[in-house]
């Protein structure tokens, strides 16, 4: 059983920003808010800007947690985008929208997919 205090979200984000790092991902910026929405990570590999969704679960049994991206989402997502790259002036980088998305068991074990290019 989990303690009432524990952020399943919180867990997740910080389990990605981890496997980010182990995968030659450069962390820019957590949680970067917009009136159109909010991108969970935002990292860089190589030459690529990355703009990572990140969905957590404690559970699979009813659908896969980058099952919850649905099209509003990815729409909010890419108009936050937007606005980064051009407060940055970013125009001249490669970009990809991720998904990481992460199942917790009961023991905080992390099961974890990356799903690049995810829209």
């Amino acid at each position: 059983m989990q303690p009432e205090s524990f952020d399943l979200s919180r867990l997740g984000e910080e389990e990605a920003c981890e496997f980010l790092r182990r995968n030659r991902c450069k962390i820019l910026e957590r949680n970067y808010r917009t009136r159109s929405g909010e991108i969970d990570i935002i990292a860089k590999s190589g030459k690529i800007i990355i703009f990572v969704e990140v969905k957590t679960r404690s559970s699979a049994n009813f659908a896969q947690p980058w099952e919850a991206v649905g099209f509003r989402k990815r729409q909010n997502i890419k108009s936050a985008a937007r606005q980064y790259i051009s407060r940055h002036d970013l125009r001249d980088c490669e970009f990809r929208f991720d998904v990481v998305s992460i199942v917790v068991n009961d023991a905080l074990r992390p099961q974890i997919e990356w799903i690049e290019e995810a829209f």
